[in-house]
């Protein structure tokens, strides 16, 4: 059983337009976007970042924006739920604020004795806030108060047609069984980052997701450094995982490999963090390049539509 991983360190999902998806996540949910960069494998598209005040792992939702993309269809095999920490005693406030923005398919839930309020993100994602009491991390001081505002990630429900390997693949990334409600069993990891919880819902019967915007690409899990990235690597491949070899990514390295129920998984170092190209007072202002691409910064310029902030 690995050790090395940390709870959650980001979950990527893709969109149809910038712009609002921009808006929706720096006003009305009161994120700090902490990254304007590109997809490093299609550059003519933009990579958001939304997060804390500096993106600590385990606070950061990032996005693929292609314009006018399909949405994408629900069901087995995929992220089905991404769900926030705020504080205790605050989904009355969330409940009032996203119906004013006209947020979509508001509804109160339970699960794992938690309070939840659910909602829809403008592609049709799936989003609940869930009420977390002694949350340690400090949300961002924007457009929401911090009294309020989200924590960062609690954990991501997924969608399966059978639990059985992917709860195993959990068991040996270090994530545990700890409580079980209906379709639902949920693992968690000790000793997380606060981002610490993996649900897994079963419906056997469940037609396949295809991906398109609203979709979540891939889930990302911390580790420390290049040197646990490593170890975790070796140990998946020789579990039989195939595993990308270590990609940089600018603002942290990651590897990738597909779980047994579809859903591609991503292991990414906490090093060396969103500030190392920007000031943190100045995190995500400007559109930022990987080296190989600094060369076609005109013409990458010219053809993404600018954000309005």
């Amino acid at each position: 059983m690995l050790t090395q991983i940390k709870g959650l360190h980001h979950v990527t999902s893709m969109a149809a337009d910038a712009q609002e998806n921009n808006d929706f996540f720096t006003k009305t949910l009161g994120l700090r976007r902490v990254k304007k960069t590109v997809n490093f494998d299609a550059p003519d598209v933009y990579h958001l970042y939304y997060g804390d005040e500096v993106g600590n792992a385990g606070s950061v939702m990032t996005y693929f924006p292609f314009a006018n993309m399909g949405k994408g269809g629900r069901g087995a095999g995929e992220v089905s739920e991404t769900v926030f920490s705020v504080p205790k005693g605050t989904l009355g406030f969330w409940q009032e604020r996203l119906s004013k923005e006209g947020v979509k398919q508001l509804g109160s839930y339970s699960l794992f004795g938690e309070n939840r309020l659910r909602f829809a993100g403008p592609d049709g994602d799936g989003f609940a806030l869930a009420e977390v009491d002694g949350d340690s991390r400090v949300p961002f001081a924007g457009p929401v108060a911090v009294s309020e505002g989200i924590h960062g990630f609690r954990g991501v429900t997924m969608r399966l047609r059978d639990e059985g390997a992917t709860g195993e693949l959990l068991k040996f990334m270090g994530y545990q069984p700890v409580d079980s409600q209906g379709d639902f069993v949920r693992y968690a990891v000790p000793g997380g980052n606060g981002a610490d919880y993996i649900d897994l819902e079963v419906l056997p019967g469940a037609s396949h997701a295809q991906q398109g915007a609203g979709s979540v690409h891939h889930v990302a899990f911390a580790v420390e450094d290049r040197a646990a990235q490593l170890e975790v690597r070796k140990a998946l491949l020789d579990t039989g995982y195939q595993v990308t070899p270590v990609i940089d990514r600018d603002y942290f390295w990651a590897i990738y490999f597909r779980t047994p129920g579809g859903v591609l998984f991503e292991i990414a170092t906490n090093e060396p963090g969103f500030n190392r190209d920007e000031d943190t007072a100045h995190l995500g202002e400007a559109l930022k390049l990987p080296t190989r691409y600094q060369q076609y910064r005109s013409q990458i310029e010219a053809h993404l539509t600018p954000i309005k902030d």
